[in-house]
């Protein structure tokens, strides 16, 4: 397994990253915590878990899992969200609570979980706020490292990163909506953080529409694969996190990390094109769009309506879209939302796709939550 240094920290992360929030939570903890140790003896050494994956059960199965794992050669990630624990004090007793649950002595990367917008970020930074009881667990040896989880488009993760708080970042990047967020991972990297991408099979889409995809692949690998790759090869990613359920996906994973060689800026460019010939009706997320003056979100929109091109969601699932990223997701910090539209047509003249922008806008009306 290829391993690569996380940031300026020092810490050697293996490209493959074990993600806690897909056990099958019908089998017992213990057979759940069998595949931590299966997928070390492949050469993952990256484990990442949270209070409540799961039904709140991933920290517990990471701690039967740890007790026979050399703690010395992997690197444990935990998360709380400022929301959840807005107090210093709050903080504090919550990376204790998830100590105990591990059952290690100290968390090498604890991250503030799921920024979605700038107000958490705020949050999470006032006098007295979780940070602050981050930095007290940092200094009495608690925590190793604190970094943050954001769902955010690139320009601002980029903002957060520049203030330079941060050891590292666990961004949603994936060889489908890199164009939103490559902003985002190219700022971490000249900023010296550690880079982890979430989310790489786009919540499952992948997988579950291989058909659909199949023009990403090279010969002989999936669609599936190849998005994993995709992510191993670019030297600016450290870590490719994939939630794992059986041993199987533990293999795919390690096989196409495996088969994966360097990416550079070209083939980028190139990934980018094709996305944009193979499906010709969705938005590749150049960002050209930006600057609406009604302050509408409008590439945020287009990712979304992305949805209903690509796999043909019925209006009800694409309420349930937009409720998803209202709360959640790209549209969580939006100024303006899609009906307040007044069809000036500046979108569509610098969309490098030519895409029908304004219609599009109007459908969402009929899918608010």
């Amino acid at each position: 397994m290829t391993c690569n240094e996380y940031g300026r920290t020092g810490m050697r992360v293996s490209a493959i990253g074990f993600g806690g929030m897909r056990f099958d939570t019908r089998q017992p903890r213990e057979k759940n915590a069998e595949l931590l140790h299966y997928a070390f003896a492949q050469g993952i050494t990256y484990f990442d878990t949270a209070p409540g994956y799961c039904r709140d059960q991933s920290e517990d199965i990471f701690g039967i899992a740890l007790r026979d794992l050399p703690r010395e050669r992997v690197i444990v990630s935990t998360k709380g969200m400022p929301t959840d624990f807005g107090t210093a004090a709050e903080a504090y007793e919550a990376v204790c609570r998830s100590l105990e649950r591990l059952g290690i002595d100290a968390i090498d990367l604890y991250h503030v979980w799921c920024l979605r917008r700038m107000e958490h970020y705020e949050l999470a930074m006032r006098p007295g706020g979780q940070y602050e009881g981050l930095l007290r667990c940092r200094d009495e040896g608690l925590i190793r490292h604190i970094a943050c989880s954001t769902h955010q488009p690139g320009h601002e993760v980029a903002r957060i990163l520049s203030r330079d708080e941060f050891a590292g970042v666990l961004l949603g990047v994936n060889i489908l909506n890199f164009p939103y967020r490559w902003d985002g991972v190219e700022e971490a990297r000249a900023r010296g953080c550690g880079i982890v991408a979430m989310n790489p099979l786009a919540g499952g889409a992948i997988p579950q529409h291989e058909k659909e995809f199949a023009f990403l692949a090279r010969p002989g690998e999936t669609p599936t694969e190849a998005a994993i790759r995709f992510l191993v090869a670019a030297p600016q990613i450290d870590v490719a996190l994939v939630g794992f359920t059986t041993t199987d996906h533990i293999d795919t994973a390690v096989r196409a990390a495996r088969d994966a060689g360097p990416l550079g800026a070209d083939e980028r460019t190139a990934l980018r094109a094709s996305l944009g010939a193979n499906l010709t009706e969705i938005c590749t997320g150049c960002g050209y769009c930006r600057g609406c003056p009604e302050n509408i979100p409008v590439a945020g929109y287009m990712q979304v309506y992305n949805e209903r091109v690509m796999f043909h969601r019925s209006d009800e699932q694409m309420r349930s879209e937009v409720r998803h990223h209202y709360s959640w997701g790209i549209l969580v910090g939006r100024q303006a939302d899609a009906e307040e539209c007044t069809e000036c047509g500046r979108c569509e003249e610098a969309c490098t796709q030519h895409l029908p922008i304004m219609e599009r806008l109007r459908e969402f009306r009929n899918w608010k939550p």
